[in-house]
């Protein structure tokens, strides 16, 4: 039976934890790139990559829809909407932000899910002259200062591809025009994808932020199970077959860490099969682990019990 992490609705209620997607690519832009026409992002060693803002995107509109997987899992994990919005939204007003910010900032950390999860500097740059022009105190001001600006219990980072990607690039075509006097529309190039390639994202849960955030054990809780529905449940024309192959979860017995980041990441990455600087065709071109190795599965943590439990996201 696949474990569940653990965790308590309190404040910082919840372990240390080390996450890895395995993201395969069919056709597809993952991320495009928008300092190279929407280019898939490529190093100049031909990897592929994928931003963790774009991914995180993924989750927060999850939440903020409110559709059918917050609905799903909302009931699971009796989540009310009114604790859950999404401060990374269009839409937000600054002033009002800075208002939930004055005093402890409470009615901010009731507010917003992204901001406890994830953290945020949302109102760093919000100059003092600007606040006096909305009514707001020096006290007021130094008060929401002090809480604007939070590193997040959760961070995601680069998704990099194992191997090198080609990318290649299509006209669009449009059966009705778009300039006077043309009766089809084109774009040259406008549709730019990876023919295929596996991409490794990283991701790191530490409880020691939550009690400046506000983080609580169900608000990770949601962040897990929304995983596995980030890429079916946001597809778009540009990434219609983007999905995880293996999503690992590996919680620490310690809240202060059981074992090196590094060591996790390193043992559940997938091998490149054949000639490793030669993009994939499919998935069949790596070997992906199933486990921990035996030393990590029967690690000790300094109380004598096991280090290490890995979770099955999928």
């Amino acid at each position: 039976m696949n474990p569940k992490p653990t965790y308590t609705n309190e404040v910082g209620g919840f372990k240390r934890g080390t996450g890895l997607l395995v993201i395969e690519v069919r056709n597809s832009n993952p991320n495009g790139d928008p300092d190279r026409d929407s280019d898939p992002r490529q190093r100049p060693d031909q990897r592929g990559e994928i931003s963790p803002v774009s991914y995180k995107r993924k989750l927060r509109d999850l939440v903020s829809w409110k559709g059918e997987v917050w609905n799903v899992l909302s009931g699971d994990l009796d989540l009310s909407p009114a604790h859950f919005g999404i401060l990374e939204s269009r839409g937000r007003v600054r002033t009002d932000i800075a208002k939930q910010l004055t005093g402890n900032g409470q009615a901010f950390k009731d507010a917003y899910w992204d901001g406890r999860v994830f953290g945020n500097t949302f109102l760093e740059s919000m100059k003092d002259d600007e606040a006096k022009k909305h009514g707001f105190t020096e006290s007021e001001i130094t008060e929401f200062k002090a809480n604007a600006i939070r590193t997040g219990c959760v961070h995601f980072g680069l998704g990099l591809s194992i191997a090198p990607i080609d990318i290649e690039r299509h006209t669009n075509t449009n059966i009705s025009g778009v300039e006077e006097g043309k009766d089809r529309g084109m774009a040259p190039m406008g549709y730019r994808f990876v023919p295929h390639g596996v991409y490794l994202m990283p991701f790191f849960v530490n409880p020691s932020a939550a009690a400046r955030t506000g983080c609580t054990g169900e608000d990770i809780a949601l962040m897990l199970e929304l995983i596995r529905y980030a890429y079916p449940h946001t597809r778009s024309h540009a990434r219609p077959a983007v999905d995880l192959a293996r999503a690992w979860y590996v919680e620490h017995s310690d809240k202060l860490g059981s074992c090196s980041d590094f060591t996790i990441l390193d043992a559940l990455a997938p091998t490149r099969l054949g000639d490793a600087n030669t993009p994939s065709k499919s998935i069949a071109d790596y070997q992906l682990p199933n486990a921990l190795p035996d030393e990590l599965a029967n690690k000790k943590d300094r109380h004598g019990n096991p280090a290490l439990t890995l979770i099955d996201l999928l």
